[in-house]
């Protein structure tokens, strides 16, 4: 703890202003994430750049005489991490607007709302996080939860997952829904005994209340993406793919950016009714080069703990084989327009059939092209005859190893235990020449590199639970948990070539943790602090 403090008075406190010129780091750990050479002594940066990575007598001959010299003080250097699926606006929001993520029952989830409405009189509600599957009750929340919290008030709260909506009866009635009310394709509404809906709306039927809760303002997403920036710098990320984007909002990122009040790197995989972006044009950046816009994000299917994954047999708990939620000309057609112009596509696949769709329609869109570095986010139910496929076709699997310690208490129910094998298989898939690149799904998820880590190459939940079910042997070592959240996410991008090891002439981005995550007991992964992240030779957090 001495060792902490000392470099937390060290490195001051946070909101540090930009520094240029050389930066001279020491003094600890320095993983490189080079196999080559694992670890080095010094790293010494100019200005954007990463000059020199080896010895500390030879950086110190090397740097100017006014660099600014970082002493680690034991703490450990690695490369930048990035979160290779995250949700940008979402996470500022998150933490904008009703947060329901630490909720615990469905009496939490009550005293929440009634809460934030008691403290908000007026105006429709709207709050996110909430996730049924720990909760003691062991169901979804529904319109009578709703009203009891907040009487006659129009409230819709968005699982953690994106992928189901709970709505009041004053908010089904603002919109229409009814007992006669057809679910739209790719939807469900859940019903009570009478055959009234019960207030959840599933994957596409969410639409149906979406124009009872005002959109964020412009005004509103600058604010969540400028806090979602200053947020995830403090956590250690140097930079996230982000997905499912809209056309405002990286017009709104580039104008952060611009004003140097955004200082990650972000590449965006835009929403298809934002697909106008990329799809003429192909990729591009910023004049920054921080913001820039690589493909399309498309969704195969839905959630497994809302049962709209889409699986080749039947749910182990329930009838029915979960929802395709993109039709497949629609899919094939968008593919095709993006291949065209070089851009990339990123699919989320769930199920063991949402996964073998992907890879067929990738297959037919790619006609033989293994090197456009097409995606399929998450990739979290895969037959063994489908794994080996990944690699084959080139397909990155984009996967959060968080979810597993997650979803580990319900996927049994969900799956059954003879298909269980085939989820969150991590060493499989590098096992079979496949490249993970790892994120965390936030604000599905906390958004933390240090939770992600640790799941992946500990697979225990965060309080240290795990049973036969959780397939420890799926768990990765941490040089490739390193490589998963370092190189992998860059080479995602087509930039490998300029980030994700530290090397000279590299992108100087650096991410610095209080403990070396390479060797402390697990648990103690998720104590370590994340002191300094340096993008672009830019010092944008200090602790």
């Amino acid at each position: 703890m001495r060792r902490i403090l000392t470099l937390a008075a060290l490195l001051a406190t946070t909101s540090v202003p930009a520094f240029a010129g050389d930066i001279l780091i020491h003094g600890g750990p320095i993983h490189t994430g080079v196999a080559a050479t694992p670890s080095a002594q010094a790293v010494l940066i100019r200005d954007d750049r990463i000059a020199f990575v080896g010895d500390l007598a030879a950086a110190k001959a090397k740097a100017a005489k006014d660099a600014r010299d970082i002493d680690l003080k034991g703490a450990a250097a690695f490369p930048g991490f990035v979160d290779a699926h995250a949700h940008l606006t979402g996470i500022g929001l998150r933490e904008l607007t009703l947060n329901l993520d630490q909720t615990t029952s469905i009496e939490s989830l009550v005293a929440a709302v009634k809460a934030y409405a008691d403290a908000h009189p007026d105006g429709p509600i709207y709050g996110r996080g909430w996730i049924e599957t720990h909760w003691p009750e062991k169901r979804f929340p529904n319109r009578a939860d709703l009203d009891r919290a907040a009487p006659r008030r129009i409230v819709v709260l968005e699982r953690a997952d994106g992928h189901a909506v709970v709505a009041s009866t004053a908010a089904l009635a603002a919109a229409g829904v009814t007992k006669d009310t057809v679910a739209p394709a790719g939807g469900q509404i859940l019903k009570g005994p009478a055959g009234e809906p019960d207030g959840m709306l599933i994957d596409h039927a969410q639409g149906l209340v979406a124009g009872v809760i005002p959109p964020p303002s412009d005004a509103l997403k600058r604010q969540a993406l400028e806090k979602a920036g200053a947020l995830y710098a403090s956590r250690g990320w140097t930079g996230l793919d982000n997905m499912s984007v809209d056309k405002a909002d990286v017009v709104i990122l580039q104008g952060l950016a611009r004003e140097k009040k955004f200082s990650l790197r972000v590449d965006n995989y835009m929403d298809p009714a934002s697909a106008d972006v990329v799809l003429p044009i192909g990729p591009s950046q910023d004049g920054t080069g921080l913001i820039r816009v690589r493909g399309i994000k498309l969704y195969m299917d839905g959630a497994l703990g809302s049962r709209g994954a889409a699986l080749l047999e039947p749910y182990s708990d329930a009838e029915g084989l979960g929802l395709q939620l993109t039709p497949r000309d629609k899919g094939l057609d968008l593919m095709k327009r993006a291949k065209a112009v070089g851009a990339q596509v990123a699919m989320h696949a769930i199920g063991d059939r949402g996964n073998r769709m992907t890879l067929d329609w990738f297959e037919e869109a790619l006609a033989g092209d293994t090197t456009a570095r097409w995606r399929i986010e998450h990739s979290q139910i895969v037959t063994d005859t489908d794994v080996p496929r990944f690699a084959k076709l080139g397909v990155i699997a984009s996967m959060q190893p968080s979810h597993a310690i997650g979803d580990l208490y319900f996927a049994p129910a969900r799956l059954g235990k003879a298909r269980l094998h085939e989820g969150y298989r991590w060493k499989d898939f590098l096992d079979s020449g496949a490249v993970i690149a790892a994120g965390s799904d936030a604000p599905v998820e906390v958004g933390d590199p240090r939770i992600e880590f640790y799941a992946a190459v500990y697979r225990h939940s965060l309080d240290g639970f795990a049973n036969a079910d959780w397939s420890l042997n799926e768990a990765v070592s941490r040089d490739q948990a390193l490589r998963m959240l370092t190189w992998a996410p860059a080479y995602a991008a087509f930039a490998e070539q300029d980030r994700g090891t530290l090397e000279a002439g590299k992108k100087a981005d650096v991410t610095v943790f209080s403990k070396d995550l390479m060797t402390v007991a697990p648990p103690e992964i998720l104590k370590a602090d994340a002191v300094l992240t340096i993008v672009d030779g830019k010092v944008v957090f200090e602790k």
